[in-house]
Order: structure tokens, then sequence, then C-alpha cells
């Protein structure tokens, strides 16, 4: 039995494409022009793929980005018009899975490379691997002289990863912060000070870092009120007892320094002066047994 031109067309009339925005498809680019590329879907029409979507880095050559018939994903942008053509972006497929990726960094820990770009109220604002973010003032190492910044390439975590607001927070001090810490031990005696008081614990800066002395690792001794023996300002020698490499955080403790319960509160100068020495003790029982067996 006979198969016509006439009956194909007539067959591809019939088939229903169910071509919708942000389907992933496979096809084929087979020509180029001035504005784009069309590309072979497998619909009644040619899909097209605007210059524009052709990539997040700037296109030049669009052989060496998109060789002719070579099979590869398309996301579809725009539904079928009229003609039963549809718009694809292999960009907006980039930027969804950056978004993912950069989640996962944020829940990893990880650092990238941002370059400064421009000023923005409170901040700079960043390239990051083709996406736009912000690193607030407060995040940035040097940020008396923002403008000096713009073009440079800075280390940052992330600190925000919104896709549906298109929010990306970055941070240049945190992931200083976190290359620092890669360098901290347990057992490690800090010397730095006071810059918070909370009635759960003492915030310690050291190093450029932030440490927090729990209330309950002050002194083997109950302590009622941190206020009254300890103000803003000034100095103190803790001992690292943990460190959280994901969240970043530092826990500090006095309580491994004392020779009897409750000298921190009664005599902390001698403490503090033989911070050095009692330290090293305190460090070997840190890595034989972990912080639970020097407080038992």
């Amino acid at each position: 039995m006979s198969f016509s031109s006439d009956d194909f067309a007539k067959a591809l009339e019939q088939h229903d494409y169910q071509f919708q925005s942000g389907q992933v498809v496979r096809g084929k680019a087979y020509s180029y022009e001035s504005d784009g590329v069309y590309v072979d879907i497998g619909g009644k029409s040619a899909a097209f793929l605007p210059l524009e979507e052709v990539s997040l880095k700037r296109v030049t050559d669009l052989s060496e980005t998109l060789p002719l018939h070579e099979e590869r994903e398309f996301m579809i942008i725009k539904e079928q018009n009229a003609e039963g053509q549809v718009t694809l972006s292999i960009r907006q497929m980039q930027i969804k899975q950056l978004w993912q990726q950069f989640a996962e960094m944020q829940e990893s820990g990880k650092t990238v490379q941002a370059r400064v770009n421009g000023l923005n109220k409170g901040g700079v604002t960043v390239d990051v691997l083709g996406l736009r973010g912000f690193i607030p003032r407060s995040h940035l190492i040097e940020r008396d002289n923002l403008e000096s910044l713009v073009g440079k390439a800075l280390t940052v975590a992330f600190l925000e990863v919104d896709p549906s607001r298109k929010k990306l927070v970055v941070s240049q001090r945190q992931a200083s912060q976190a290359a620092s810490l890669g360098q901290l031990e347990m057992g490690q005696l800090v010397e730095g000070k006071i810059v918070g008081i909370k009635p759960f614990g003492l915030f310690v800066d050291f190093d450029g870092m932030t440490g927090l002395i729990h209330i309950n690792q002050v002194s083997k001794n109950y302590v009622a009120s941190l206020n009254a023996g300890f103000e803003v300002g000034q100095p103190i020698k803790a001992v690292i007892i943990d460190l959280d490499d994901v969240k970043r955080r530092i826990s500090l403790s006095t309580k491994v320094l004392e020779n009897y319960p409750g000298e921190m509160l009664e005599n902390m100068p001698e403490v503090m002066a033989e911070a050095t020495t009692r330290a090293e003790k305190a460090r070997k029982t840190i890595e034989q047994r972990g912080v639970e067996g020097v407080e038992g």
C-alpha cells in the first residue's frame, strides 16, 4: 500500500505536538541566521533559538558553540505560534543549572570566584559564573574604597541563594574566614577580645574570625550573669573545642583552662596568665577524649 506525500502531510497535521514552556527537548541545529539558529526538534515546524539565548557567555562563533547536526538538549521558553514554531533557549537551562549548583555549594560551604562589575547601595554587584550577585559592604574585606574593587575577582561564599526571587547574595568575608578556619585545630589556644555579650555566651574576635564561648563553657561552676564578670573590648584567651566547617562556627572554652570549678570567676587574671601551659594539658585531653571527656 503506497503512502503519498499528501498522506504524510495529513499524518503530520493529525499528530498532536504538546510542546510546553519550560519543557526540555532534544534537537539538532541545522541552519544559522543573523539573529539565531533554526533547530529540528521533530515538530511540525523548525524551532528557533535566538542568538541571545544561545549561551550565558558572549557568543562570537556559533559553529563552535553550537555545531550543526549535533544533538543536544534545549529548553522551550515560548510555546508554539500560529505556524507551530516554538522558541528555544540554552541560556535558560544554564541559569537553572547554576542556581541548583549554587544551592549545593551553599549547603556544602564551597566558595567561588566572582568579578565585581558595579556599585550598589550598601555594597557591590558581581558576576558569579554568569549570574548577577550582590556583596553587602559588611561582607567585604575592603569596605572603605568600593570603587577600587570594580573589575577585580574576589573569592566568595554563598549567603543567600533564592532562584524564585532571583536573589544571589555572597560574602567575601565569610569565604576568607572559611579559608582561615581550615588552618585552625581542635585544642588550639586563641587570643582575642570580647566583641559581644549575650545571655547565652561571649562572642570573641581573633585573627579576623569570630568564635563563641557558650555560657556553659565559661566555667565549671554555674554562671548567673556574663555581664557581671565580662565586658566588650576585654582581652581573653580561650581554647577551640569545636569547628563546624559547613556552618563556619567556632566554639571556644575557658572552662578547660580551670584548675578547679569557678576559677575563671574568682581568679581570671591567673587563668589568663597561665593559659598557654594550661591549654597544652587541655589539648591532649581534647584530642584523646573530645570535649565531653574534658567536661567529665
